[in-house]
Parts: C-alpha cells; sequence; structure tokens
C-alpha cells in the first residue's frame, strides 16, 4: 500500500518522524538548570551564604569564644529566662543627680535588734562568729569570701574593720541608672538596705568594683560568677530595674557556661 504521498511508505510531509526531533528544535531545548559553569556558580553561592548564616547563628551558642567575638550568647535556666523579662535600656539617668545618701544604707533596723543592716549580713555570711558581749555587734568571725575564693579572718577595729566590706551587689549608682531615680524615698531606703541586695565581700574587691555593672567587673572567683550574675538578675527582677545591652551580653556571657542556673531565693 502506497502511502498518502506517494512511494513504498508513509511519510510526513516533512520527511520527518513524530518522534525525532529536528536538528532545529534540539538545538533549541533548554539543558537542565545547574549544568552550565555560572549557573554552577551560582549554586556554589547561594549554599555557602546558607551555611554562613547558619553559623552565624549556631555557633555563638555552641562555642563561648565565638560568642565573645560575636557578642552573642545563648543561655537556658531560670536565671536567663528571668534575664529575657528585664527590660532594656541604654539611656540610663545621669549619674551626675545620684546621691549615695539617698538609699539610707544602715539607717534602718529591720529585726529591731538595736543593730543596723551591716552587723545581721556580717552573722548571716561569716562562721564562727562573736559577738560584743551583751550586744549584737560582730567582733570576729571568718569569712569564706566570694569575690575572690580567699578566706579572710575579721576582727572589728579601726585598722581591720573594712577588711570585709558589705558590698550592694547591684551598685546603687546602677541602680539609680537604670530606674531607682524615680522611686520613693521610701521605696530608695528599702532597696538600699535589702539584705538579699548585700553581701559581706572582702574589702578590696568591693572597692575595685565600684559601681560598675556586670559589663564592667566580674568578681575573680569564676567559680562564684554564675551565682553573682544571677543574683543580680534576681534584684534587678525584684525592682524593676533595667539593664543595659553591653550588661545583658555579658551577663549572658557567663550564664552561657552554666546552663540551668537558678535565682537565689530572697
Amino acid at each position: 500500500m502506497t502511502g498518502r504521498f506517494g512511494g513504498g511508505r508513509d511519510r510526513w510531509p516533512s520527511g520527518r518522524s513524530p518522534r525525532r526531533p529536528s536538528g532545529r528544535s534540539a538545538r533549541y531545548r533548554r539543558a537542565p538548570w545547574g549544568t552550565t559553569p555560572v549557573e554552577r556558580l551560582l549554586i556554589l553561592m547561594l549554599a555557602a551564604a546558607i551555611v554562613g548564616v547558619l553559623a552565624g547563628l549556631l555557633l555563638p551558642r555552641i562555642s563561648p569564644q565565638i560568642g565573645a567575638i560575636t557578642g552573642r550568647y545563648a543561655a537556658t535556666g531560670e536565671a536567663a529566662d528571668r534575664l529575657s523579662t528585664l527590660k532594656v535600656a541604654d539611656d540610663p539617668r545621669p549619674a551626675a543627680q545620684y546621691d549615695r545618701d539617698a538609699f539610707g544604707f544602715r539607717s534602718t533596723d529591720a529585726d529591731g535588734d538595736g543593730c543596723d543592716v551591716r552587723e545581721a549580713v556580717l552573722k548571716r555570711d561569716m562562721t564562727d562568729v562573736t559577738t560584743t558581749p551583751g550586744g549584737c555587734k560582730v567582733n570576729t568571725g571568718l569569712l569564706a569570701d566570694p569575690y575572690t575564693g580567699r578566706i579572710i579572718r575579721f576582727t572589728r577595729g579601726a585598722g581591720s574593720s573594712a577588711a570585709v566590706q558589705i558590698d550592694h551587689v547591684v551598685a546603687l549608682e546602677n541602680a539609680w541608672k537604670s530606674g531607682a531615680s524615680d522611686w520613693s524615698a521610701a521605696r530608695r531606703i528599702q532597696f538600699g538596705n535589702d539584705p538579699y541586695n548585700l553581701l559581706a565581700v572582702d574589702g578590696q574587691a568591693n572597692e575595685d568594683k565600684g559601681s560598675a555593672s556586670a559589663a564592667y567587673w566580674l568578681p575573680e572567683n569564676r567559680a562564684y560568677r554564675c551565682a553573682y550574675v544571677a543574683r543580680q538578675i534576681g534584684v534587678k527582677a525584684k525592682y524593676g530595674l533595667s539593664v543595659t545591652s553591653a550588661e545583658k551580653r555579658a551577663m549572658l556571657g557567663v550564664l552561657h557556661g552554666c546552663p540551668g542556673q537558678t535565682v537565689p531565693k530572697d
């Protein structure tokens, strides 16, 4: 049987089989994406960008060294959770208006024994304590200093009492800058004499700290840093005080090394 257009077999008008693309159609058919050198380069660049973003997000959470470089840390636990609730304010109140006397440190006698809060904290934080005969003033005692890790023998006297001092864990000036400037007089006095914010410590360490926040000073005793930062967080949360961005980063940097750190009970 002859085909429609003559000859011994059926042929299409163009002389081509419908199942075989012409050279022209094959020439213009697009190759799979990613096969050209330019496309391969784009794929590699995209992959590198994704890896870079993931590294930037994850490595600070894994490595304290990288966290220190980037200023980004991740921490877990009660202290870290409480820190996340604190207001961040990088425009603190001017220190020029700060008045330490406004906090009335040692002006109260909470337990009515005739002695101020300094004596109460010395008795709480030291061991082998002796007091004045018939009184409440601490005469002698041993302090396991949290800031230096050293044992200090305390003896009351004009030339020796300063060896152990009472530190405001959140310094009074820092409190002023982070919210206390707006408080009532009674609230400031409460803060200035709150045992929760007071520790008996090495006198020189207390003077070295001054009014610094965690962004600028931490105890030389590294074993105590987690507890120190956690107490600062507890105090700031109790009184609604803010932290600066630098202060928060420093606190997270410490807490990164102690997962599960709790906040001291009031």
